[in-house]
Order: structure tokens, then sequence, then C-alpha cells
């Protein structure tokens, strides 16, 4: 029996009384701090001061538990707005505010199936905002935009994690690559990208994020408007 359909013990009148709720929120906490690496059994029972033995009447593996902590963030994630439109970038937006909240979120989704109570909801409001799409495109929509947003919080957390590894933000790395840079592109061996790099403008990562999911969205807005003809 899954997680979310197994009951939990009966409460007992002990110094230090558990829920599934109480856990998980011992593990996030931990997460936030340290990261996953600092999420076990043993670490949470003892923020919580308790023997780790006792966990286990509530989460079976640290697996079950990792699943717990991201439906937990998941209620943090409530897209809303007027459109399937509007309901999408509220949700990718969300998502990634969550994300940079809990920077180990990002080495979680999508790589495991989110059946959770938090989750399903989330899905619900997304595939009740595409109502009247092609059914055949519901699903392959909504994996295009968390697709999207994955891969973008994947690499802005990424560079916040080098950053802080490093001491060096984009500026130092600009500094640092500029020389070679110039030298390169003076070559000719790579005119587009020159270009790109000297003329584009450098928008910052709001801005990049938020265009991007435009040119997305503008292109399910041309498939669904296409077949709804």
């Amino acid at each position: 029996m899954l997680v979310w359909e197994r009951p939990e013990p009966p409460n007992r009148p002990v110094p230090a009384p558990l829920s599934r709720e109480r856990i998980v929120r011992a593990a996030i906490r931990l997460a936030d701090v340290d990261g996953l690496e600092s999420v076990s059994l043993r670490k949470v029972a003892a923020e919580l001061d308790v023997r780790p033995m006792r966990l286990y009447g509530y989460i079976a593996s640290k697996e079950e538990l990792l699943d717990l902590m991201v439906d937990a963030v998941h209620a943090e994630i409530r897209p809303a707005g007027d459109g399937w439109r509007e309901v999408l970038r509220s949700h990718a937006e969300a998502t990634r505010h969550a994300a940079h909240e809990h920077e180990w979120l990002a080495d979680l989704l999508g790589g495991r199936p989110q059946l959770g109570p938090h989750a399903l909801a989330t899905g619900e409001t997304l595939a009740a905002a595409l109502d009247g799409v092609d059914l055949d495109a519901v699903m392959p929509v909504i994996a295009a935009v968390n697709a999207y947003v994955i891969g973008a919080v994947r690499r802005e957390v990424a560079e916040r994690r080098a950053e802080r590894a490093t001491g060096m933000d984009e500026k130092h790395w600009q500094a640092a690559l500029g020389p070679y840079l110039q030298r390169t592109f003076a070559s000719g061996r790579f005119p587009a990208l020159a270009t790109v790099v000297r003329d584009a403008a450098h928008l910052d990562a709001d801005q990049t994020f938020r265009l991007g999911l435009d040119c997305l969205l503008d292109g399910i807005e041309a498939r669904i408007s296409k077949y709804s003809k």
C-alpha cells in the first residue's frame, strides 16, 4: 500500500508525539539548510528528539520520505488565473519560486511520479484549465510546461550552487572568460554566436525565464488554435 493510502499509527501518550507531517517538516528544515545529503531517517529522528525506529511506524523508507517532502512543497504551488495560459504561467512561476525557496526540490522534480494529494490537486487545476482543448493534447501540454520549468530551475539552482562553491558570480565569470571569448570570436569561426553575445540584450534570470516561457506558451497557443478551428 502506498504511503498516501496507509493510515498513520494511533496516537500514543509519549513525551514526543509524532505524525507524518511533523516528520516531513523536520526533513524539509534539514534539506533547506544543508541539502538532501542531510536528510536521513536517523538525522530526522535526531531533529525530533526521538529514536530512529519510531519513524518506521510512519514512513517505511527514505524514498517515501522524499515523496512526502515533494508533495508537501506542492501545497505551496497554487496555480490560478483566468484561462489556460494564465493558469499554466502561474504554475510555472509558482514552481520556480518553490524551487528557489527549497533548492533540493530541483533535484527531485521529474524524477518520480508525483501522486500525493497536493501534486494531484495541482494536476487537477491544470487539466481543468485546459478543458476544451483536444483531450489527447492535455497531458503533453502540461508535460511540456513542466519540462521547461524543471530545466530552467535546475540550471538556476546549479548556478547558485556554483557561485557559492567558487565565490564567483556572473560578473566574475564574464571578467575571467571575456578575453578568451574575444580571442575565439575574433577568429571568425563563430560569427552568429559572436553577434548574439556582442549585440543582444543581456537578460537577467527572471527575464530569461519569462521570455522562454512566453515562447513555449505562444507555440502551445498556436497549436491549440490550429486544431480548434
